[in-house]
Formats: structure tokens, C-alpha cells, sequence
């Protein structure tokens, strides 16, 4: 920038601005960025001085940080339900008068489920939490 001013002793003078540092728009590596990054995740250390070593603004080095702390966090995706080998299944017992209890039959979010005595209790837990989460 040059500013010319009239002046009482001289009749003018020029002001000059320096600019120090790169002129140009630089491209960063990854491995540069991770570098800086880095180096202001230390305890410590203060944003502004590393990038000032690095002659880049602290606001790009903030935005490398935001950037890679979103990167580090994988987004959520839809995984795919996969249905296990068919385990054998219990043969249903015939109910007789004589003191066996008779299958339970549970509805539960559009789902109706037979439930025959004897069922292991784990798996019986693990299906009834599978309809319910697969029903939110």
C-alpha cells in the first residue's frame, strides 16, 4: 500500500506496508496438517504459537483440528441384520391334563411368538429384546 501526504518540512513522504511471510496460497498435506494438529494437542502448548512457527493462521489450524476430531468419528451406518444357521427347534410337547404347562403365545409389536415350556430363558430374553429394539 503506498499512501503519499503532504507533509509541512519535506512537501511528502511515502508510507510503504511489508508484508512478511508466504504471498502465496499453500497447499498442505495431510501429513503436514496431522503434524500441526499434533503439535497443539500437547499439553500446554498454545494454538497461536504453533502456528505461528508454522506461518499458517490459527483459525486454519482450528479448522484441521475440527476437521480431523469429525474424521476420527466414524458416522453411524446401517448394518445389516444377517440371520444365523436355523437352530434345531424344540419339538412342541403335547399338552396333557396331567400337570404340564401349556405353550405361551406373546404378542409383542406385530409379532407373535410361541413360546414352549422348557425354552432356555437366555434365548427367550435375547428374542423378545430383538423384536422390541427392531419395533423402535
Amino acid at each position: 500500500m503506498v499512501d503519499i501526504s503532504g507533509d509541512a518540512k519535506d512537501g511528502g513522504y511515502r508510507r510503504v506496508e511489508v508484508l512478511t511471510g508466504p504471498g502465496r496460497r499453500r497447499k498442505w498435506s495431510d501429513d503436514d496438517k496431522a503434524r500441526i494438529v499434533a503439535e497443539t494437542l500437547r499439553p500446554g502448548t498454545v494454538v497461536a504459537e504453533v502456528a505461528r512457527r508454522w506461518q499458517v493462521s490459527s483459525q486454519q489450524v482450528f479448522t484441521w483440528r475440527r476437521e480431523m476430531r469429525r474424521a476420527a468419528v466414524a458416522p453411524l451406518s446401517f448394518v445389516p441384520i444377517v440371520p444365523a444357521p436355523s437352530m434345531p427347534v424344540p419339538e412342541p410337547t403335547t399338552v396333557s391334563s396331567a400337570g404340564s404347562s401349556p405353550p405361551i403365545e406373546v404378542e409383542l409389536a406385530g409379532a407373535v411368538l410361541h413360546v414352549v415350556p422348557g425354552t432356555d430363558v437366555d434365548l427367550l430374553t435375547m428374542v423378545l429384546r430383538a423384536i422390541r429394539t427392531s419395533a423402535a
